[in-house]
């Protein structure tokens, strides 16, 4: 994902492609999103028994990781004298795509901008979880799952379905479900600021 957007880029500015003429393409991609999602519901459908006997941990672990992640961002963006504008799209940072656009335009931050914030942290995500997740000696594949899903949204879903069945379904349930919860977290956090 890393080498594919940046391939993208130089390709685009090597032939002198404005972002106007490139946006028919990423419209087809971003609407191709929906059914990969779709896609996740397989290992969800497997893993409905270990879902259906562990919802009040899964449901907490994600309430507070998408919470936390949404909190700390502002946080540390207003400790290092970031504006406004900017801690509003990096709250959307770990939100799939969709539906940050929509928390931005909710709570009057700027659309691209956090969509790019979301690109960035499902690329940065998806490339860093596991290895850190072994290095934090996180073994159990649940809770890989539930993390990758939760900071990484998609991307992270995505990765996490390579490294097993279980951790596929998990980072599946983690990622909209931390969207939705993010949606009425991240408007809390600005009615507070």
């Amino acid at each position: 994902m890393f080498l594919g957007t940046a391939a993208v880029i130089l390709f685009l500015v090597v032939a002198g492609i404005s972002y106007e003429q490139y946006e028919p393409a990423k419209d087809i991609m971003t609407f191709l999103l929906g059914p990969a999602t779709v896609a996740l519901a397989l290992p969800l459908y497997r893993k409905r028994e270990m879902l259906k006997a562990y919802a009040l941990p899964i449901i907490t672990a994600i309430l507070l990781g998408s919470s936390f992640t949404a909190a700390s961002i502002v946080y540390i963006g207003k400790l290092g004298g970031l504006s406004r504008d900017i801690l509003m799209a990096m709250s959307t940072k770990s939100v799939t795509t969709p539906i940050a656009i929509e928390i931005a335009k909710v709570i009057g931050g700027d659309p691209p901008l956090a969509v790019a914030f979301v690109a960035v942290t499902g690329t940065l995500g998806s490339m860093m979880a596991f290895p850190m997740l072994k290095l934090l000696r996180v073994t159990d594949p649940a809770a890989q799952g539930l993390a990758a899903g939760t900071l990484a949204h998609a991307q992270g879903a995505a990765l996490a379905l390579l490294e097993g069945q279980t951790q596929g379904a998990m980072a599946g349930i983690a990622f909209p479900l931390a969207a939705v919860f993010s949606s009425i977290v991240i408007p809390l956090i600005f009615l507070l600021l």
